[in-house]
């Protein structure tokens, strides 16, 4: 009867450890198998295009990963760097007049286009800011990420009713990639201090991850 209480310690001991060690390298293997998955798919799009004659493994005849996300990064730089340029805007402007007279092919370019412009500007303030409202009734709380006041028709239709409204993005945990799109009043929201990569966190971990936070003052 003595070894039993030792046996029991040294049982949640070896669990504990076991734990921790999960805790430890899970995390960084799944980072591993993310990034390297990434770039698997990134030279899969881009390699088959790239001569043969400029491909390393011609030469050395060794695998390089990221290769093809490279050359994709150094051709896309390049591309916003001759549109930035005056003939670069002639032939932006002229592909996209042609792309214009597409019935079908312009509402989706046009679509995307506005999709990328609002999250890739610099001077966009799309979910740089995160929020708290009542939802789903008065009294509970869920996390929003602040996207923009409202624009448009639907700022004229708030102005009519006397309502300053602005669009925040409802995620659900734990995959917040998709979600609900609501007009909330300005004076309904309160804002938080934490970023929206700390708000991405607590939201997917299920709130058990939290930012750290400091007291005013």
């Amino acid at each position: 009867m003595a070894d039993n209480p030792l046996r029991i310690s040294l049982a949640s001991r070896i669990r504990n450890n076991f734990l921790t060690g999960v805790i430890i390298l899970a995390p960084v293997a799944i980072t591993i198998w993310i990034v390297w998955s990434f770039l698997q798919w990134a030279d899969s799009w881009v390699k088959p295009y790239i001569p043969a004659r400029y491909d390393p493994e011609q030469y050395f005849d060794i695998a390089i990963p990221g290769f093809g996300l490279l050359i994709a990064m150094v051709g896309i730089t390049i591309i916003g760097f001759l549109g930035n340029n005056l003939i670069g805007k002639w032939i932006v402007g002229f592909s996209e007049s042609l792309v214009n007279r597409m019935p079908l092919v312009r509402p989706v370019y046009k679509s995307l286009k506005q999709i990328f412009e609002s999250v890739l500007k610099e001077h966009s303030s799309s979910f740089k800011k995160v929020g708290m409202i009542e939802f789903p009734s008065s009294g509970t709380w869920a996390l929003v990420f602040v996207s923009s006041d409202a624009k448009g028709e639907l700022a004229y239709r708030f102005n009519e009713m006397g309502q300053e409204m602005v669009a925040v993005f409802l995620p659900p945990t734990p995959v917040p990639t998709a979600g609900f799109l609501l007009f909330v009043p300005k004076d309904k929201i309160i804002m938080l201090d934490m970023t929206p990569e700390d708000g991405a966190k607590l939201l997917i971990s299920g709130g058990l991850v939290a930012p750290d936070f400091k007291l005013p003052g």
